[in-house]
C-alpha cells in the first residue's frame, strides 16, 4: 500500500494528493465512488485532520473529487477537453462517444445593433436570425450556445426544426456554408442565475464564455456566443518554444 514519507522534501498533503490520483486512476476508486472519510484517510497514513483536508480541498478545485453535503466526497467524472477547433458541438460529443442533445430556448429574428453588424460585417439594422440552444451530452446540460446569422445567408432558417441536431451540418446541407475558418476568444465568468439554472449549476457557479466568429468562404456566416460549465470542462493545448534566430 502506498505511504506517505516523512523525510520527503514533498509536503505531505501532496503526497496524500498523489496517493488518491493513482487511487482514482487505477480505478480503485471509480467514477462516483466515495472516497474514504477524512477519518479514515488520517489513521490511515498518520496524517493531521489539516493536512488530509488540505489534499482534499485541492483535489475538490481541480474538479477531480466533488463534495456532496451530508453524504460525504465523491470521485468526480472526468473533465471534457474544449475542442479549440471549428467543429459543431453534435460532432465533437459523438466522437467522444456520448449523445449529442439540445432544446430550443429562443428563436427570432431580430435587427442588427451596430456592435453586432461590425461582427458578422453587415450594416447596422439587418435582419439576424437570432438562436439559442441548450446543448446536452449523454442527458447532462453541458452548454447554452446564442447563436446570430444573417437572414441574407439563410433566409428559412426559422423555419427547420434544430432539436438534436447539428447547426453547421443544417447550414452546410442547405445553404452550402461550410465553415473553414473563425476566431476564439475565451474568458471565464460567472453564470447569472438564469443560465446558472438551465445548467444545474449553483447560483455564482463558474462558467467559460466562448465567443466565436465562424466563417465560410471568407463571409463570417456566424457569431456564437457560449456559456460553458466550468465544472465539466477544461482548456488543453500544445505549447511549443518559439524559433530563436540569430
Amino acid at each position: 500500500m502506498a505511504h506517505i514519507d516523512p523525510d520527503s522534501p514533498v509536503p505531505k498533503y501532496f503526497q496524500l494528493r498523489e496517493i488518491l490520483l493513482d487511487l482514482i486512476d487505477s480505478d480503485e476508486l471509480s467514477i462516483g465512488a466515495a472516497i474514504p472519510s477524512e477519518r479514515e484517510l488520517c489513521q490511515r497514513f498518520g496524517l493531521s485532520r489539516m493536512t488530509v483536508r488540505q489534499a482534499v480541498d485541492h483535489l475538490v478545485s481541480e474538479g477531480r473529487l466533488h463534495r456532496v453535503p451530508g453524504k460525504g466526497t465523491f470521485v468526480a467524472r472526468p473533465k471534457i477537453e474544449l475542442a479549440l477547433q471549428l467543429t459543431s458541438f453534435t460532432d465533437d460529443m459523438r466522437a467522444r462517444g456520448m449523445v449529442p442533445g439540445s432544446r430550443d430556448l429562443d428563436r427570432r429574428v431580430v435587427r442588427a445593433s451596430a456592435h453586432l453588424a461590425k461582427e458578422l460585417g453587415i450594416q447596422p439594422g439587418e435582419e439576424v436570425h437570432f438562436i439559442e440552444r441548450l446543448r446536452t451530452a449523454d442527458g447532462e446540460p453541458l452548454s447554452i450556445e446564442r447563436a446570430h446569422i444573417p437572414v441574407k445567408l439563410a433566409p428559412d432558417l426559422a423555419s427547420y426544426d434544430l432539436s438534436d441536431k447539428s447547426l453547421y451540418g443544417l447550414l452546410e446541407s442547405r445553404y452550402g456554408l461550410v465553415m473553414d475558418a473563425g476566431e476564439l476568444t475565451i474568458d471565464g465568468g460567472i453564470a447569472d442565475p438564469s443560465d446558472a439554472d438551465l445548467l444545474k449549476l449553483p447560483r455564482g457557479g463558474a462558467v467559460l464564455l466562448l465567443q466565436r466568429r465562424s466563417f465560410a468562404g471568407g463571409v463570417c456566416a456566424e457569431l456564437g456566443v457560449s456559456t460553458y460549465r466550468a465544472d465539466r470542462y477544461q482548456l488543453r493545448t500544445i505549447l511549443e518554444m518559439p524559433v530563436r534566430r540569430g
